[in-house]
């Protein structure tokens, strides 16, 4: 099924688009281009394979959280250019 020049300009105008005389024509091509190659896949046999969400296997790449020790308060200031009720000092940003 070939997508005519009117076709892409209906979808254009659905897009709020506003194409060029020469973009019509490119596109009108690329998109006939597309259909042709997904009608070429709809071809294909996929009996018995099953429906993927990625072509390659993911898994989670997340490590499990455990609590761990961590570094003491005023250990963590002590290199604090400044400090303020135990808490970092920075430049107001606004």
């Amino acid at each position: 099924m070939a997508l005519t020049r009117e076709e892409v300009l209906h979808v254009a105008t659905l897009a709020r688009l506003s194409l060029k005389p020469e973009e019509i024509e490119t596109f009108t091509r690329q998109l006939n281009d597309i259909l042709a190659y997904v009608a070429k896949l709809q071809e294909v046999d996929t009996e018995g394979v099953p429906p993927l969400a990625h072509v390659i296997p993911l898994s989670n790449a997340f490590r499990e959280d455990e609590v761990q020790p961590s570094l003491d308060r005023d250990e963590s200031l002590a290199n604090a250019p400044e400090r303020e009720e135990g808490a970092f000092v920075v430049p107001r940003v606004i």
